[in-house]
């Protein structure tokens, strides 16, 4: 039997914040590898899904949605973004059937544009169509665009037409070898899967403001030689102490449900008992502080 010649393909998910890009690499890799809420930058830094088939190997790059950046924590997630794109064989643009384009959509466009990168738009959140022509307008705006070599619509929430975006992805694939393990759905380590598991919980349970002040470190992650279970230490590190008020909530309450939460998800992805203690302190500003965000693992 010959063997085929095996190819891979590195795509970069790219789009405003919530247009539903870690919700679509989910759907196509089949596995939970990233953080979804209804929470705008609910993805940080890059995430890696990788997804199989036969002599395919496609690896998604979920990148932080392109805001106009605040803080300097904002500046790395938007220079992760732009990075991503000049890396990858395709880039994937994720919209919205209605609205006006933002400024920063507008600005990865022109970048796209800028360094020639092949790039296919998907039209998302179909199922919120007022009537069929406006897809079609939609799809003509992009096309008109001239930066995109095709343009489709998907619904992630319906698990509708992402077959076929792989479909138009798979052309870009590569003659080389496959860089991960066929049966890898991520690179991201067992350590950072814990830690952003935990963030969804925060993100999934407080009210609006908190979350985004929080960064999870994960200080211990240590099989028990002789049982099948992990025991995990997590800090959760918040802006004021305030917040680590309510993080914890009357009776520690809060951080209860957080931790139990996230203790049963994450057992379901290591397969073995977690026994997970979790600590909240405070770190003042530390979005904006050099150090602090090299140390919670934002690298530069």
């Amino acid at each position: 039997m010959h063997n085929e010649q095996t190819k891979s393909i590195f795509a970069a998910l790219v789009g405003r914040p919530n247009v539903g890009k870690s919700s679509l690499m989910n759907e196509l890799v089949g596995e939970k590898v990233a953080i979804v809420t209804s929470k705008p930058q609910t993805t940080r830094t890059r995430i890696t899904g990788i997804l199989t088939r036969g002599a395919v190997q496609y690896v998604f790059l979920d990148t932080p949605g392109i805001h106009r950046p605040r803080t300097k924590l904002g500046e790395r997630m938007k220079k992760t973004t732009s990075d991503s794109v000049a890396e990858v064989d395709v880039a994937v643009m994720l919209f919205e059937p209605y609205g006006e384009l933002t400024e920063a959509e507008q600005g990865l466009i022109e970048d796209i544009r800028a360094k020639k990168v092949p790039a296919i738009a998907a039209v998302n959140k179909t199922d919120t169509l007022k009537k069929q022509a406006d897809l079609e307008k939609r799809m003509q705006f992009l096309e008109q665009t001239g930066v995109f070599r095709k343009v489709v619509s998907i619904c992630v929430a319906e698990h509708k037409g992402c077959e076929e975006l792989l479909k138009e992805i798979e052309p870009y694939a590569i003659e080389s070898p496959h860089y991960f393990p066929d049966d890898a759905y991520t690179d991201m380590p067992e350590k950072e899967l814990v830690a952003e598991v935990l963030r969804e919980k925060l993100l999934l349970n407080l009210r609006d403001e908190i979350p985004h002040g929080t960064a999870v470190t994960v200080e211990r992650f240590k099989e028990r030689p002789d049982k099948n279970i992990i025991d995990i230490d997590v800090n959760i590190y918040c802006e004021k102490k305030s917040h680590k008020g309510m993080i914890i909530g009357k009776g520690g309450q809060m951080l209860k449900k957080i931790a139990s939460q996230a203790r049963l998800e994450c057992e379901e992805f290591l397969d073995a008992r977690v026994n997970l203690q979790c600590w909240v302190k405070v770190k003042d500003d530390w979005r904006d502080n050099e150090l602090t965000l090299y140390n919670l693992g934002f690298k530069k």
